[in-house]
């Protein structure tokens, strides 16, 4: 069982989840079976933005060893992801020549908030859940929620890359 995760009700796993491709078409993540995914909801207009840097250098540093990184945009926190998929694709390329794989834009908390978002609260429990924009959920390579990373830790901080290195093995 993982560290920070409690027993789900269900036997769920993040490959049971899928979110839709910022350029359209289905991101199962089921595809990243073996991998590693830190899962980021993102937004262009935050002051967290710059992470997009980190988290393509991050990227960059751990993609042969079997990390991938998904932005998943979202617009619920001060406004801060008012675009269209389209506009924040281009974004993304032009700024920080993002080339991990990009969700299209959804909700992560409240009501309407995407399903993966809903398990991994559930999952991790009370106090984990996105708080703001870069907030970060880290799943081993066997789809289990290993740990999380509230917005103000630097996807290149010592303690993210050590959970990447766990979740790695």
């Amino acid at each position: 069982m993982p560290l920070f995760a409690k027993k789900p009700a269900s036997n769920q796993t993040a490959y049971d989840f899928s979110f839709e491709k910022i350029s359209g078409g289905q991101l199962p993540l089921a595809d990243f079976k073996g991998k590693t995914l830190l899962i980021v909801n993102t937004a262009s207009e935050c002051g967290f933005t710059k992470q997009y840097k980190d988290l393509q250098q991050l990227y960059d540093e751990f993609k042969n060893r079997g990390l991938v990184v998904i932005g998943v945009p979202a617009n619920n926190f001060g406004g801060q992801e008012p675009g269209s998929n389209s506009e924040i694709a281009n974004f993304c390329e032009t700024r920080f020549a993002v080339s991990f794989p990009m969700a299209a834009k959804v909700d992560v908390v409240g009501k309407n908030a995407h399903p993966f978002y809903k398990w991994a609260g559930s999952v991790l429990g009370f106090g984990t859940k996105p708080k703001w924009n870069f907030h970060k959920y880290l799943v081993n390579k066997n789809g289990e929620l290993i740990d999380y990373f509230n917005s103000t830790t630097s996807p290149l901080s010592d303690r993210v890359k050590q959970a990447i290195e766990s979740g790695l093995s």
